[in-house]
């Protein structure tokens, strides 16, 4: 496949997301995927992305997803990003707090026929638990 393509699914993932559509990720996630950087209690797979994402949009149901930078070539696509919402369910344990996040996150994403086999990334998850005031000391 070639580079416009990955980029395309890139941004349908995003898209999805934005739209509070969890399922994209069985579009762009391949069986075979490996998560080298998974969030804490992500499970393998399309299906661990999935949870992951329904428990973001579960807490933020506002979130979105802005790429500010996006580098690719034939097999990789990296994507610097700022993450924002309004937080309405719990986090990682925390209630409720109706505050709002903006949080940067990096994802380098490895493809093959224009789906993710393997990424590398984290967003700023004790920036999101600071903006909380539930950062640990």
């Amino acid at each position: 496949m070639s580079r416009d393509a990955n980029i395309a699914a890139q941004e349908k993932l995003a898209e999805g997301i934005n739209a509070g559509n969890t399922d994209v990720v069985h579009e762009v996630f391949a069986e075979n995927v490996v998560d080298h950087d998974p969030a804490p209690d992500q499970g393998p797979g399309p299906e661990g992305f999935h949870d992951f994402f329904k428990a973001l949009t579960a807490a933020f149901p506002d979130a979105k997803i802005a790429p500010e930078q996006l580098v690719a070539d034939d097999d990789h696509v990296a994507v610097a990003y700022t993450l924002t919402g309004t937080h309405e369910g719990e986090f990682h344990g925390v209630a409720p707090t109706g505050k709002t996040i903006k949080v940067r996150g990096m994802q380098i994403a490895r493809f093959e026929d224009a789906m993710i086999v393997e990424r590398w990334g984290s967003t700023d998850e004790l920036g999101i638990l600071t903006q909380l005031d539930a950062a640990p000391v």
